[in-house]
């Protein structure tokens, strides 16, 4: 049987350092999804945003981390669909941003994530992720798991062996640098013969504006969500910055892909860790 994914994108507004409010416009949003919903992808840090004073870090970081992973736990089962994201969390006396997926099954798989924003506080703030991105073999398909800034490193994104089938980017990417996001998730896709889902916070802060910067693309870096709505006129059609999108992609489309052009077969291989 053919193993089609149904994948849904909430590029939320960020209430910054509040965990119960963000938790909250999430959990309002889930039942209005498709019931037909596979994964759910959220934004990096979707719960508390950015946060870069040590002295609020130590004050909210272990609560938040406990509520928001106990959080997507229970919508996960609920709504019986995987939830990929990422969220503050401490590692002993060190924060890390941690990325996840977590199943219906309660099967809980996370990524600290390895490259930090160097023109940001983010590198002195967190400590670097050692592991590579984690494979999730759900529903027919394996879904690797990178962070952000991640994208901007192709060879730490390498499919090799074909070892993943679709790309999970969870980001807080600033339209300043919009015109490079798109196009390295168009470029991974491509490369790396896989959908890529690239799903960005909405909103602003103090680092800039986010909205309409969240899209699943195909392995040719076709567009695949989110779609104008078809029942306005081309010049109006928008979509709402916060609103949920939906992409399908069947497993019989990625492999027919992978076929008419196996450029897998003759990729290098590259030794990372």
């Amino acid at each position: 049987m053919d193993s089609k994914l149904k994948i849904a994108v909430l590029p939320l507004d960020i209430a910054w350092c509040d965990c119960e409010e963000n938790l909250l416009a999430v959990a309002d949003k889930l039942p209005k999804l498709h019931p037909d919903t596979d994964l759910l992808v959220l934004p990096e840090l979707f719960s508390t945003g950015f946060v870069q004073d040590p002295n609020l870090l130590q004050q909210i970081g272990r609560s938040a981390g406990e509520m928001t992973l106990a959080a997507v736990k229970l919508w996960s089962q609920r709504f019986n669909m995987a939830i990929a994201g990422s969220y503050l969390a401490m590692s002993g006396n060190s924060f890390v941003n941690r990325g996840f997926i977590v199943e219906p099954s309660g099967e809980e798989t996370f990524y600290d994530k390895h490259h930090l924003f160097c023109l940001s506080a983010e590198s002195e703030i967190f400590r670097r992720g050692e592991s590579l991105p984690p494979v999730v073999r759900f529903r027919g398909w394996n879904i690797m798991l990178a962070i952000c800034y991640d994208l901007r490193f192709p060879v730490w994104c390498r499919n090799q062996n074909e070892r993943y089938d679709m790309l999970v980017i969870p980001a807080n990417w600033p339209a300043a640098r919009a015109y490079a996001w798109k196009h390295l998730l168009i470029a991974r896709a491509i490369e790396n013969q896989a959908v890529v889902v690239g799903a960005n916070r909405s909103g602003s802060d103090d680092y800039g504006d986010y909205s309409n910067l969240s899209f699943v693309f195909d392995p040719f870096g076709k567009l695949l969500a989110p779609t104008a709505d078809k029942s306005a006129s081309e010049t109006t059609a928008t979509v709402a910055p916060d609103a949920i999108f939906y992409a399908e992609y069947a497993m019989s489309q990625l492999e027919k892909a992978r076929t008419v052009l196996p450029v897998g077969r003759d990729a290098d291989s590259f030794r990372i860790i």
